[in-house]
């Protein structure tokens, strides 16, 4: 396994800046962000790590953000301990909490998630994640079959069973990801959800009742027609990843796949879309 870069960002004004171009470096590979006082940090495989595009995109946005950068290289095994000291525990809507095992457990919500904190998408922390446990918790899930594209720790899947999602497969094409999803399963005790390696090619032949893809907007517009052919009729896909200014491109092209719009939700520019298949 390589070694990560972490890519640490200082931006004013921190809210919109930190949304912009979190959203612009994981287009880029960068696969984990962590808030700061001043902005956040971007972590990235060494060997995927592209100093010129990284610093591309930053000078794009130089006369509408100010931004200072500083690149770092950090050996994986630093990792954990870092992550523990700036994970917090995470409270979905009131019913669904998302801790890491060194947090104490909190039995009076319906769902109680356990995350081991390491370098891969989907803590919970970001508006994508938490936007698509809430819309998770409103569909007919149980007893439906359910995919979790792009899995990351394994956070949607986990939820998706506990709620009563029954077969659920988990697929993401990062070997931290994979390894980190499940070991998050067993600490969840779950026992339901099949985890594999790979992107959307693996799909042709499989049928869900529902797919999640929690993924970047042009990963999402090139995997549509797969999702759409591996909906059943009716089948529920839930969409995020992305800001609200792609809202139309999605929607255009989930058209086109024979997808139905059917709501969103919105938090700080960050976007939920469900579809169902007509």
């Amino acid at each position: 396994m390589s070694n990560y870069i972490e890519l640490a960002i200082n931006v004013k004004p921190k809210e919109q800046g930190s949304d912009v171009l979190i959203a612009q470096l994981s287009e880029l590979g960068f696969e984990s962000f962590v808030e700061t006082e001043d902005g956040f940090c971007a972590y990235i495989p060494e060997n995927e790590f592209s100093e010129t595009d990284t610093q591309a995109i930053l000078s794009s946005f130089k006369n509408e953000f100010e931004i200072h950068s500083l690149v770092n290289k950090i050996e994986q095994q630093n990792w954990n301990k870092q992550w523990e000291s700036n994970f917090e525990p995470i409270d979905v809507v009131g019913k669904c909490y998302i801790r890491a095992p060194f947090h104490e457990a909190k039995p009076n919500y319906p769902f109680e998630v356990i995350i081991e904190p390491k370098m891969s998408f989907g803590t919970g922390h970001h508006a994508t994640t938490q936007l698509m446990i809430q819309q998770l918790m409103v569909l007919n899930v149980k007893n439906q079959s359910l995919l979790d594209m792009g899995c990351g720790t394994g956070v949607l899947a986990i939820v998706a069973s506990k709620i009563g999602a029954n077969p659920i497969m988990a697929i993401d094409i990062d070997d931290w990801s994979i390894e980190n999803s499940i070991e998050n399963l067993a600490k969840n005790n779950i026992n339901n959800v099949l985890v594999h390696k790979g992107n959307a090619q693996i799909l042709e032949g499989k049928i869900f009742n529902t797919i999640l893809a929690n993924i970047n907007k042009n990963v999402l517009l090139a995997d549509l027609p797969t999702y759409s052919a591996s909906l059943e009729k009716q089948g529920n896909l839930v969409l995020s990843g992305f800001f609200e200014t792609d809202i139309s491109e999605l929607a255009e092209k989930a058209k086109e796949v024979g997808l139905k719009f059917e709501s969103k939700m919105v938090n700080n520019q960050w976007t939920m879309l469900h579809f169902t298949k007509l």
